[in-house]
């Protein structure tokens, strides 16, 4: 059992920290609001009044949150999470932020004492529950291996990176196949729909095809239903869309795709949808095409 911090307690990180509680850890937990995070306090995490408090209570803290600012929130000032790291502390940050940002936090932690890695992850709120989330981990070795079977209580597929920032790159990396792979899917199946067959056989069809891969299997029903709650939203894919084209324009790696695929979610904003997960692309598609959506625009 381990001494455990976690900062941020949304969807996945509720979810994340009510799986560490089943594993037998102690968890003491923060969240801008705490009645979101009253179910955990149900079943057993502590509540810590900040950020700061969270780290002077555990041994190795954890943090999602939703961009590159909000991760400063956390971490500066008198109560921020810099303030409450000492020396042996271990600070693993499983946000989807800017690399860079993220490596000079890693620096300041270090100054501290203590050290940071950066360890995103890939999956749904789906993929949590089942136990097959992925984790891509990124920083000091040593570090890595120490919370290496913690993280596993995660996710079961935990992979070394590299050096700081790097976990980070690959987290983007994938999350931009995932707004590129859904506006294909909404491709195919529109053409489909139009040509006379019903938008349900399509679905069933291309989940169980070899275009399933495993977010089209979960995701691809959102075209004939939105969930009552987000998953990803739109607001948040566009936030990995630009920091995948800012990293491409950094590196000289034309992102076509990606560019194309970040429009829609401008579009999907424009038209009053960035609160429902991205899979709305196929709803401002399905405006283009002359076709009722159904999805996510009532």
């Amino acid at each position: 059992m381990a001494n455990l911090g976690f900062v941020g307690l949304g969807t996945m990180g509720g979810q994340m920290v009510s799986r560490l509680l089943s594993k037998g850890h102690s968890v003491t937990g923060y969240n801008r609001t705490r009645s979101k995070a009253q179910w955990l306090i149900d079943k057993g995490m502590r509540w810590a009044d900040s950020p700061r408090a969270v780290t002077v209570a555990a041994d190795v803290t954890f943090a999602m949150v939703t961009n590159s600012a909000a991760l400063s929130a956390i971490m500066e000032g008198p109560d921020g999470l810099l303030a409450g790291l000492t020396a042996g502390k271990i600070f693993s940050d499983i946000s989807t932020v800017s690399p860079a940002i993220s490596r000079s936090y890693a620096a300041k932690v270090r100054e501290k004492g203590a050290d940071m890695l950066d360890s995103p992850v890939s999956g749904s709120v789906i993929t949590l529950q089942e136990g097959k989330l992925s984790v891509m981990v990124a920083g000091r070795r040593e570090s890595f291996d120490r919370i290496k079977p913690i993280l596993q209580d995660i996710g079961p597929k935990v992979t070394y990176v590299g050096d700081n920032g790097l976990a980070l790159v690959l987290k983007i990396a994938v999350n931009l196949n995932l707004a590129t792979q859904m506006m294909a899917f909404s491709e195919g199946v529109l053409l489909a729909e139009k040509s006379g067959i019903a938008r349900e056989t399509a679905v069933e069809v291309f989940t169980h095809s070899a275009v399933a891969s495993p977010m089209i299997q979960y995701r691809g029903p959102f075209v004939l239903q939105q969930p009552e709650e987000a998953w990803f939203d739109v607001n948040m894919m566009q936030k990995d869309m630009l920091l995948a084209m800012d990293l491409g324009r950094q590196l000289d790696v034309p992102l076509p795709t990606t560019a194309v695929s970040n429009e829609f979610l401008t579009a999907a904003r424009g038209m009053g949808l960035a609160k429902l997960d991205f899979a709305c692309v196929f709803d401002v598609l399905a405006q283009m095409s002359g076709i009722r959506s159904g999805g996510g625009n009532k």
